[in-house]
């Protein structure tokens, strides 16, 4: 991991005594980036609808070594790219990419912009139906979804 190019893409919060990083790509990429800063692996949620991050253990994913995971209640199911679970929707994800290759050039532009610019991202499933893709930062905002990532703790200077 290259540490410059790592940092820029992490989210950077400022609680009480604490600067709190999230946005890892993996489990380990967290336990590596903990080391490396002498940092302390602690699980945040985002509960409230916004970018307030909570030190929690609800989710367990230090425990289960997970580094994201998402409650939006019985009917939804969010599936991470890195989750095994993800592969089994990339048919479905390809089917429609090729339905807007064939959409007029104007609304294929900008709904194929979407699809392609979603970094990191998760697929939405409602009652075992595939709904829709998003984004880790989005999903913290739809569905009354509570959001929890693995985060970096470290001490204030």
């Amino acid at each position: 991991m290259e540490t410059n190019a790592f940092e820029q893409k992490l989210n950077r919060y400022e609680l009480e005594n604490t600067i709190i990083y999230t946005g890892f790509s993996s489990y380990n990429d967290a336990e590596e980036y903990a080391q490396q800063k002498n940092g302390e692996l602690v699980e945040v949620g985002f509960k409230d609808g916004n970018d307030n991050p909570e030190i929690s253990n609800e989710a367990g994913l230090i425990d289960k070594k997970l580094h994201f995971f998402v409650d939006a209640g019985k009917e939804y199911k969010f599936i991470h790219s890195s989750d095994p679970g993800f592969k089994e929707y990339a048919d479905e994800l390809q089917k429609i990419k090729a339905k807007l290759m064939q959409s007029p050039p104007d609304e294929r532009y900008l709904t194929n912009f979407e699809i392609e610019n979603t970094e990191d991202p998760i697929v939405v499933i409602k009652n075992d139906h595939f709904e829709s893709v998003t984004s880790r930062e989005r999903s913290k905002y739809l569905k009354h979804a509570k959001v929890y990532e693995i985060a970096v703790s470290l001490q204030k200077s």
